[in-house]
């Protein structure tokens, strides 16, 4: 297949996403499977040997983060894929069905579910009779997770907004709260732990959900020229955003663990080993971007770029559960 010629052009993205429809929904429900294996089974080994106690049901909310990390993705990243698609003077009119709506949806759920873990002072409740709401507006965290409650209902309402700022605000909103209670009020220099995490999850959304939806674009469009100019310009942003996320994770695992403690607390700690399997597997997604944009650049047909980026957002689902676990484990804070 090559980039000119009519015939080429209708085939073009029929080509990489060539598998019946039965096999991409089974494939994606493996992967969702294995995603939500990451935080069920991942505390107990995390945790084995390290003398830490998690929190109770660490499990289920290492998996509520993970879906509301996810469901900060997809829209974000929607806005970011079609944003990029309008900077191409040719590009076809034709987009996907959106999933903001779903993925709304999916945080709210998330997100009252967390709220209620909130009301019942961190633990898991075993009835109504236990979650105390009027408690959520008389703690910061209360009124953090209140806000990312609110938040995902706005963006639901908002999801079908021609003004892309209405959409944008309430995620917005969603990854302050997130930026502010990673880091609470006792923390030495917060405000930069509130920067560091809002560069990091903003980025990491737009890197993870963008590239979701430009592959749904390009499994829409008919034109191979087109497609490819989108993923590579996509591919030139995403270099800056993993450079983003890079810096600044490991700034803040340096915070949280001093340089000369480090190596010990990557193996020892239950924080420490789940940040170095996510380190690994962002190592894994950058060999696939290279190897993506590599092909873009030197292939006879850019389009089988498409493989490796479709490895490399499979991959990025597993780190976003990763994320969502790590996020749920105890921290060895140790300021200095």
């Amino acid at each position: 297949m090559t980039a000119t010629g009519p015939a080429t052009q209708a085939a073009a993205p029929r080509g990489p996403a060539g598998r019946p429809g039965t096999g991409r929904a089974v494939a994606a429900l493996i992967l969702l499977a294995l995603a939500a294996l990451v935080p069920l089974l991942g505390p107990s080994a995390a945790l084995h040997g390290t003398g830490e106690a998690a929190a109770p049901g660490v499990g289920g909310i290492a998996l509520l983060r993970g879906v509301l990390f996810a469901a900060l993705c997809v829209p974000l990243g929607e806005l970011f894929a079609h944003r990029l698609a309008a900077r191409l003077p040719d590009a076809p009119p034709e987009r996907p069905t959106g999933w903001a709506v779903f993925a709304a949806a999916a945080g709210l759920a998330a997100a009252l579910a967390l709220a209620s873990v909130v009301a019942t002072g961190n633990l898991v409740p075993r009835s109504l009779a236990d979650v105390d709401v009027g408690g959520l507006y008389r703690s910061r965290d209360g009124r953090l997770a209140l806000i990312e409650v609110d938040a995902f209902a706005l963006a639901g309402l908002c999801a079908r907004a021609r003004r892309p700022a209405l959409r944008v605000w309430p995620l917005a909103a969603v990854v302050l709260a997130e930026a502010l209670r990673a880091h609470p009020a006792p923390e030495t220099s917060p405000s930069t732990g509130y920067a560091l995490t809002l560069v990091h999850l903003t980025c990491a959304a737009l890197w993870a959900g963008g590239l979701l939806h430009v592959l749904r674009l390009l499994r829409r469009w008919r034109d191979a020229r087109a497609g490819a100019a989108l993923l590579g310009l996509y591919a030139r942003v995403a270099a800056v955003l993993l450079a983003a996320v890079t810096a600044t994770g490991v700034w803040s695992a340096l915070r949280r663990m001093p340089a000369d403690t480090v190596l010990d607390q990557l193996t020892t700690t239950a924080y420490g080993r789940t940040l170095l399997a996510k380190a690994v597997l962002v190592a894994a997604v950058a060999v696939l971007a290279l190897a993506a944009r590599r092909r873009l650049r030197r292939a006879a047909d850019p389009l089988t770029a498409y493989v490796p980026a479709r490895a490399e957002v499979a991959l990025l689902g597993i780190v976003v559960a990763v994320s969502g676990l790590l996020t749920a484990l105890p921290v060895p804070i140790r300021w200095t």
